[in-house]
Formats: C-alpha cells, structure tokens, sequence
C-alpha cells in the first residue's frame, strides 16, 4: 500500500471505462440482475431491508469478479453472479455486510437527528407540486455533509470484500485494511469521485439543454446514472488492483492491460 499520487484517480477511471467498454451489455445486465435481486429481498417485511445492507459485499463482489474475467479476456457469464454466495465465502462476506448495516444505521441517525424533518415535507411537496422547495440553507448543508460522509464510509469499506474474497482475509482484517487503503490513498480517491461527478454532471447539463425538462430526460438520466455507477464499480477494481494486486485466481494474459 505505498503511497501514489492524487492523478492516479483520474487513471482508474479510465481503465474502469476501458473495462465497461470491452463487455457493456454483460455489466449492464449484471447491475440490472443485482438490483431485481436486491428489490425481492428488500421486499420481505422486517428484515428484508436489513439482509439487502447485509448482502451488499456479496452483491459487489460479482462486478469485482467480472471487471477480472474482463480484463483476462473472458466472456462474463450469468454464473458470476453466484460469486459472492458461495460457501464458505458468503458467511466471512456476511460479517462485512454487518459492518455496512451499523454504519447505514448510524448514518440514518445522524440524518435523523440533524435534519429538520420539516425538510422532508417540503422536498416530498416539492416533487408533487414543482415550484422551488422553501428549506433552511443549514439542512441542505447538513444534507450534503452527511452524504459526504455516507459517501466516505461506503469508500472506506469498499475493499473489504475482495480482500475477504481474494486475499482470504478475516472480516475484522479485511475492514481494517480496506480503510487504511483508502485513508492513505484520499487524494486519489477525491480525484476519482470529482472527475467521475464531473463528468456525470456536464453530460447531464447537456442533456437537459438538448432535451429540455422532459420526461425523455428523465428516462435518458436514469440510464446515465446506471451507467455511471457501472463505471465507478470498474473504477474500484482498477484500484484494488493497483493497491493489493491482480488477484490470483484464474490470473491469465491477454484481455485488457490495465497497466498502461
């Protein structure tokens, strides 16, 4: 985990663009199945929503999975899906989810308690009648802090998985290096999410002059947002590689060089 320079964000977007390029419709279908499959379970009373949170290292293992089958050249499968939900793999996987559920539930207390619920009506009459929502400027603020710091979280724990997965770690160990990754690696990470909003919103500027406010916007603007999150679950990859190393297993030559 030696230190590399803040551009080196910019470069792993790159290459997760690289990746998408090279099987779109496969990745594309991935997203789509992991979402239906997230809804279903998010469905069931009571604990569904818990077990989709407890899920999530499980579910972002099958993008990790075929960024690798990608870049080696292989066809990516709907098999890859299964990836993260195999024994003995799932339960070490399962504990990691436990760590995204406390921090969700933290996150959903700390919005709860800094947050003016009186921001909630106003936005929900907001998206019924149009018209400018009439919020305090201190609750957007507040607002975008705590996405900032949900965002920061989720980045902190988003290597867990696959050093669970691929370096056979322990839950605990796994967590524990994921973040000190991350925490030492912050520039390149910032640069990353910049470049990768940047871009996400110049398209979406675009769009919207090309279009006007539509409903053809809106659905053109969903499809940008999968996409995007697509690009940023290649983008990760191409970091975990860097950081920790292709992983081992199925390791072969050819497919895409992301070394360059």
């Amino acid at each position: 985990m030696n230190s590399i320079p803040a551009i080196t964000g910019w470069h792993w977007l790159k290459q997760g663009a690289s990746l998408f390029r090279q099987q779109p419709a496969a990745l594309t279908t991935l997203l789509f199945a992991n979402i239906l499959i997230s809804i279903g379970i998010s469905a069931v009373p009571l604990l569904g929503p818990m077990a989709a949170v407890i899920l999530i290292p499980s579910f972002s293992m099958a993008f990790m999975k075929a960024c690798l089958m990608i870049e080696n050249g292989e066809r990516v499968t709907p098999a890859v899906l299964l990836t993260g939900f195999r024994q003995p793999v799932l339960k070490s996987l399962c504990k990691v989810g436990l760590v995204y559920l406390g921090v969700s539930l933290l996150m959903a207390l700390v919005t709860r308690f800094t947050i003016d619920p009186g921001f909630w009506e106003q936005m929900a009459r907001q998206g019924r009648e149009g018209g400018q929502p009439q919020v305090a400027g201190s609750d957007v603020l507040a607002m975008m802090l705590i996405f900032a710091l949900d965002v920061a979280a989720l980045m902190a724990l988003s290597f867990a998985a696959p050093l669970t997965y691929w370096q056979k770690m322990g839950p605990g160990k796994a967590i524990f290096y994921s973040f000190f990754a991350v925490v030492r690696s912050a520039r390149v990470f910032i640069v990353l999410l910049l470049a990768w909003f940047a871009i996400f919103f110049g398209i979406t500027i675009v769009i919207t002059l090309l279009l006007g406010a539509s409903n053809m916007t809106r659905v053109v603007i969903m499809w940008l947002i999968f996409l995007f999150v697509l690009l940023l679950q290649c983008a990760m990859y191409a970091g975990y590689r860097q950081i920790f190393g292709k992983p081992a297993d199925d390791a072969r030559a050819g497919g895409v060089d992301l070394s360059k």
